[in-house]
């Protein structure tokens, strides 16, 4: 059992998100082991609140002192009304965790009006395993703790990504057409670490434009992927506008993405790295509380760096590559972007196992980032 590095509050309700099978109920349980558990994908209990939400309050024992943690709570929408009068009548300290906020956000649900924090939970950072980081094996599984711990981690992720499907897309009424979203599912993955284009998603598939457009903001919703936005603030060139597409975990990538002999290994290794990047940065800003917002830079002539990562302690750039070898023009997009902002920290990630220096850009072997990246950002 790994310890996650998320802290909670000490006095405050809060939101706990995050996809399925991260943790959330397993760290939930662990870190208020006292708390009075509501589990909503039980049938009994969902049945009886989604009739009567109000029924809430008599679950919860009199004079209760102790937390009160609904997991998935996005099964029932409606019990945020009823949490927000228990709060404020009872002062009860709430624990919500969910797997989608698009019910939430999109029916326009009352989310506590500042009574709840917010917190998100990722799959498991490098930070976490520790000694037991193995990055060969991270870029191959990704990071979900089953996956990273199971004896057969393929057939898991296979049962992960299904789960998916049925549970959350079937069961949620999503989409009707199961089947197109399948489909949609593996057009997405070749898009992993792309440029976002939905004419060629739509075309790959079969399916309107229109429809793929949403399709991507079903897994926005479900927290299973995300898009990265082009970093244009004071921008000197013309810049592409439209952001780029990642799954959330390297494991729920290469699943999904079908493979065939035609397919070059780096067509996937190269994405896969990109993905455990995102995916660690995504965990380390979060759970430090240090409020970098992540970006890519690609001019309209295809300039491009993978990352840039703006916040309070500066901007940082950074290039991504598996080769162990550093050519004359593995800097391209690293020096355009410095000649545009000399401020920023520029990094180049490789494969290799020496730190160089040149033109005011570090290169770092790969785990010599992922081992100090506290002492870079």
């Amino acid at each position: 059992m790994y310890t996650r590095k998320l802290k909670p509050p000490q006095n405050k309700s809060f939101f706990l998100f995050g996809p399925r099978g991260i943790g959330k109920t397993t760290w939930v349980k662990k870190t208020f082991p006292k708390a009075l558990y509501l589990d909503l994908l039980e049938a009994e209990l969902y049945t009886m609140l989604l009739a009567n939400p109000q029924r809430l309050e008599n679950l919860i024992p009199p004079k209760n002192k102790e937390w009160i943690i609904i997991d998935e709570v996005q099964k029932v929408p409606e019990l945020l009304n009823e949490v927000h009068r228990l709060i404020e009548k009872n002062k009860y300290k709430f624990i919500l965790t969910g797997s989608s906020a698009r019910k939430l956000r999109r029916k326009g649900h009352n989310l506590l009006g500042g009574r709840a924090l917010t917190y998100s939970m990722f799959p498991l950072s490098i930070q976490e395993l520790g000694k037991d980081f193995d990055i060969e094996k991270s870029l191959s599984y990704g990071h979900l703790p089953t996956a990273y711990i199971d004896k057969d981690p393929k057939k898991y992720l296979e049962s992960y990504v299904k789960t998916y499907l049925d549970e959350e897309i079937r069961q949620e009424g999503l989409t009707r057409n199961l089947s197109a979203f399948s489909r949609f599912l593996e057009a997405a993955s070749f898009s992993q670490g792309s440029v976002l284009n939905l004419s060629a998603v739509s075309r790959e598939c079969g399916v309107e434009r229109k429809v793929i457009e949403n399709y991507f903001n079903i897994l926005e919703d479900l927290l299973i992927a995300y898009k990265l936005p082009v970093f244009t603030k004071k921008a000197k060139r013309r810049m592409i506008a439209h952001p780029k597409f990642y799954f959330f975990d390297v494991g729920v990538f290469r699943t999904i993405r079908p493979k065939g002999p035609l397919d070059q290994i780096e067509e996937i290794d190269g994405p896969a790295l990109e993905t455990l990047f995102l995916q660690e940065i995504k965990a380390f800003n979060a759970y430090n509380d240090l409020d970098y917002k992540i970006f890519y830079w690609r001019t309209s002539n295809n300039v491009e760096v993978d990352f840039i990562i703006y916040g309070p302690k500066g901007l940082f750039a950074f290039e991504i590559k598996r080769s162990s070898r550093i050519s004359k023009d593995s800097f391209t997009g690293l020096k355009a972007f410095l000649k545009d902002y000399p401020m920023a920290k520029a990094f180049y990630l490789y494969n290799g196992t020496r730190k160089l220096y040149q033109d005011n850009i570090e290169s770092l072997p790969l785990k010599n980032f992922f081992n100090n990246i506290a002492d870079i950002l």
